[in-house]
């Protein structure tokens, strides 16, 4: 293999890390949690105008008010996209969701929304509290805590509706698995960083039900 094969299939391999990061972004598992819930629980019997309304809300305050937000601060602080992973510049950012999903949850017990499924916004607020708190030492992987946090959702689910998640299970898992592969390929953060935030995630995916 001479050199500028090698060099193709590096950049083939970073830019399909690139894409695993960006269609698994930490904010996009609230929608597809929603999304799963509207379609595979009783649910999906509700009228289709009123579950595209609920995924649009969830879709605003979870994905494009916070965007906006990111995206004024970093106007306003003249740092790039790239800067953004860096720890220092991350707690805003981390803010901004976080207050974004406290108002959406408040949203959701106001309208009366079932439990299980005001839970998948208690696991994304944990989540996001305890990455806040361990960046200010550690800079874990907010990448694969969401992704560690699906795992451990789907563990309680299978609980409450008693249904076998093997085969959801392996998806997740699969999905970690590239998930924290594509933050080590992108060298945003070592094999303990990403470990660390799916075991946080885990742990928070259980919890959020309980509590």
């Amino acid at each position: 293999m001479n050199i500028k094969q090698k060099v193709r299939e590096r950049a083939t391999i970073l830019v399909v890390a690139r894409t695993l990061s960006d269609v698994f972004r930490p904010s996009y598992y609230p929608v597809m949690g929603f999304a799963i819930l509207l379609m595979f629980t009783y649910l999906s019997q509700l009228p289709w105008s009123y579950k595209f309304s609920l995924i649009l809300l969830v879709y605003l305050f979870t994905v494009t008010f916070p965007s906006i937000g990111v995206y004024l601060y970093r106007f306003g602080r003249k740092i790039s996209v790239q800067d953004l992973e860096k720890r220092k510049y991350r707690i805003v950012p981390y803010l901004l969701h976080l207050i974004s999903y406290a108002v959406l949850y408040r949203s959701m017990y106001t309208i009366h929304a079932p439990a299980f499924v005001r839970a998948i916004l208690v696991i994304s607020l944990l989540v996001q509290a305890f990455c806040i708190v361990i960046t200010l030492f550690w800079n874990i992987s907010m990448h694969s805590a969401g992704a560690g946090a699906i795992i451990g959702a789907l563990v309680v689910y299978a609980w409450i509706f008693h249904f076998n998640p093997v085969w959801w299970l392996c998806a997740a898992i699969m999905v970690s698995g590239l998930v924290n592969s594509s933050r080590m390929l992108l060298r945003q953060h070592t094999l303990g960083q990403v470990l660390g935030g799916t075991a946080v995630g885990f742990l928070c995916g259980l919890a959020g039900f309980f509590i």
